[in-house]
């Protein structure tokens, strides 16, 4: 159904063309995925400054740690990266009618993966101001991020076992 416009080309020129879609789902996880991390960081990274801002106002001493919350949505975009491997080296091997299978799964892991970074780096910048106000609940707030950071790996691995 998908491939019958390819159906008159050249058979070499057919297999790249079916290839290059198939590739396609590729870039999109990766790009969902760094998306995701970006605003993941960016809304991490925010409160962070706020929160450092606040300290040095109340001379009291910042949390270096604060940069492992704002760090933390970048992660996705590793398993954004991993996921386009596979999704690149099994647009080559395919039947020509199932790229789209490859096309949906980019797309649907890298939405996945990036609203992982994203609500991620939302938790992350509650959990700089509350750590830079009262010093307490470190663990706390590494298990919480961690939790989310676990869909972000499910997706990746689901997805990669769906691909091979």
């Amino acid at each position: 159904m998908f491939v019958e416009p390819l159906n008159g080309m050249d058979p070499e020129l057919q297999s790249q063309v079916i290839s290059a879609l198939g590739k396609l789902g590729g870039a999109l996880v990766l790009s969902f995925a760094a998306v995701g991390s970006a605003l993941g960081t960016g809304a991490a990274g925010m409160a962070a400054v706020g929160a450092w801002k606040r300290c040095y106002a109340n001379n009291k001493m910042a949390p270096f740690m604060l940069v492992a919350f704002i760090g933390a949505p970048l992660t996705q975009t590793i398993y954004g990266m991993l996921l386009m491997r596979t999704i690149v080296k099994a647009a080559t091997a395919v039947p020509p009618a199932m790229y789209h299978n490859l096309q949906a799964g980019g797309l649907f892991a890298g939405i996945a993966i990036g609203m992982s970074a994203w609500m991620q780096g939302k938790a992350g910048a509650g959990a700089s101001v509350a750590l830079a106000e009262t010093g307490k609940g470190l663990a706390n707030y590494l298990m919480a991020l961690g939790m989310i950071e676990t869909v972000a790996v499910f997706v990746f691995i689901f997805i990669k076992q769906a691909m091979v």
